[in-house]
């Protein structure tokens, strides 16, 4: 059974607890850079862990020093509880490997 989308309030709602992250669309994106190419993409992997746990994975693009995300939930075409969820959690990890 799909989450049900978020309204328009709640999205904003939701976003001024995730500083750093905006709107971008029908997508809410992050960026974060790093000391080097090799903690990008410890970070990366360490995404893709969290998003098999949730069963939910976002647009990952790994640069030199860089690491992009954008999360919607396509099963509804909409931003849901799940994508703000994967997002609490990336924002959680993301210090540990130098991210800012």
């Amino acid at each position: 059974m799909p989450t049900a989308p978020l309204s328009q309030k709640e999205i904003e709602d939701r976003l001024r607890e995730l500083p750093g992250w905006s709107l971008e669309g029908d997508r809410i994106a992050r960026s974060y850079r790093l000391d080097s190419h090799f903690a990008a993409t410890a970070l990366v992997v360490h995404i893709a862990q969290i998003q098999e746990e949730l069963n939910h994975h976002s647009d990952l693009t790994l640069g030199y020093n860089t690491v992009a995300l954008t999360v919607q939930s396509h099963d509804v075409n909409a931003l849901t509880e799940r994508d703000f969820g994967l997002a609490e959690r990336v924002e959680k990890i993301a210090p540990a490997h130098g991210a800012d």
